[in-house]
């Protein structure tokens, strides 16, 4: 039996008393991705992208591993949660016009402490002073840069449209004027590559394409290491005492690991190793979430249908942003239907080994974006389920 039929084998017999639609997170896979993501930092600490976890219980799983330390958030109500849940380390990665959250921030010294807020503008500094609501706590204001690759002039951008403060001077200016504002203080500074973090470099059947992809990330890297430790020097020049500097991803840690200017690195999604992570020379990893649609129907020869599955991810869209069917290895969508809302017809040769009540494991495109869809994720260990806990969704929260 191969690997792939083994883990079906596996999850199988530890769900067998449950009833699909269902969640797992395989919890030998889970830790050993988490060992991997320490291995490649290299001594530099692993802050855990919340938005890739999404479940309190296994935040403080990879918190409790050597390795790790801090949170990244992506919403305000989210990080002031976490931050009354006994976080002590939050950075709030996104900017916010969480008005009321911001009054709570203001006028609470334990989430003064905890959380950091990321500011690219000073329009958000006013936003933030206008809703203090009287609150005079010092607020932890943590600087973005913006990491894109700029080719031909700047006439061809590579890379997400995240802050507008790309060179030296800007960030020191800004970092300047938070300093001079009272109510502020610069404690940090970020710098996400997501053309190289989160877009693989080995594309299946595209030769061509996975070329173009190193080529374009091995200039990207080299050009953000340069400017970045150019920044780095103009803000500390302002702000002495900086206490961190996060870069990467999960697709970059090793190398962004290896720049002297990066004193953390950022990584969530390598926990649960979505099938958009499957495509990278540089590192692999093993599937650790995955969830079951229940056989429902069997309209004909190699045809199956489960009850829902249309569950895409965000971002452009496009085929890869599909959840894939995983186990049993062979099956795929009907190009007429796809992934359904209700159900999700399936064909090949493996489904006329489905009976009615059957799973079919599937493993989302993205990491975090699966709890969205299940209010529980049942922990595997080997052959047997050891734990339900609730994702962010199951404790009623949806911070987006």
């Amino acid at each position: 039996m191969n690997s792939a039929a083994t883990d079906r084998a596996r999850y199988d017999r530890a769900t067998a008393h449950l009833d699909a639609p269902l969640a797992v997170v395989d919890l030998d896979a889970f830790d050993a991705n988490a060992d991997d993501l320490v291995r490649r930092a290299a001594g530099k600490p692993v802050r855990v992208a919340s938005k890739s976890v999404r479940c309190r219980a296994l935040l403080e799983r990879a918190l409790a591993r050597p390795g790790f330390a801090g949170i990244m958030s992506y919403t305000l109500a989210e990080s002031l949660w976490l931050a009354r849940s006994g976080f002590e380390d939050v950075l709030l990665a996104y900017p916010s016009a969480d008005r009321a959250g911001f009054g709570e921030l203001a006028n609470d010294a334990k989430l003064a402490g905890a959380v950091t807020v990321v500011v690219d503008d000073p329009a958000q500094l006013d936003l933030i002073d206008a809703a203090r609501d009287g609150g005079a706590e010092e607020i932890r204001v943590c600087l973005e840069l913006d990491t894109s690759l700029r080719l031909f002039g700047g006439r061809v951008r590579i890379g997400a449209r995240r802050s507008p403060l790309r060179e030296p001077a800007q960030l020191a200016g800004l970092a300047r004027a938070v300093t001079a504002r009272p109510g502020f203080r610069v404690v940090g500074l970020m710098a996400y590559e997501g053309h190289v973090a989160g877009v693989g470099d080995s594309l299946a059947g595209r030769p061509l394409r996975s070329r173009t992809i190193r080529l374009m990330q091995g200039a990207a890297r080299k050009e953000l290491a340069e400017r970045r430790a150019e920044v780095v020097r103009a803000v500390r020049a302002v702000v002495p005492d900086l206490e961190f500097v996060n870069g990467g991803g999960t697709g970059s840690v090793q190398q962004t690991a290896a720049e002297d200017a990066v004193t953390e690195i950022a990584a969530g999604s390598g926990l649960y190793m979505p099938r958009l992570f499957d495509n990278y020379t540089s590192f692999s990893g093993r599937p650790a979430a995955l969830f079951a649609q229940p056989v429902v129907r069997r309209p004909g020869v190699g045809v199956v249908t489960v009850l829902g599955g249309g569950y895409p991810a965000s971002g452009a869209a496009g085929p890869d942003r599909l959840p894939v069917p995983y186990l049993p290895q062979g099956l795929r969508y009907d190009p007429q239907e796809g992934a359904g809302e209700v159900q999700t017809p399936l064909l090949g040769s493996p489904a006329d080994d489905l009976l009615i009540g059957d799973r079919v494991w599937f493993r989302h495109a993205k990491a975090g974006e699966l709890c969205e869809r299940f209010d529980t994720l049942h922990l595997i260990e080997g052959d047997r389920v050891t734990a339900a806990v609730p994702t962010y969704r199951g404790e009623g929260r949806t911070f987006l």
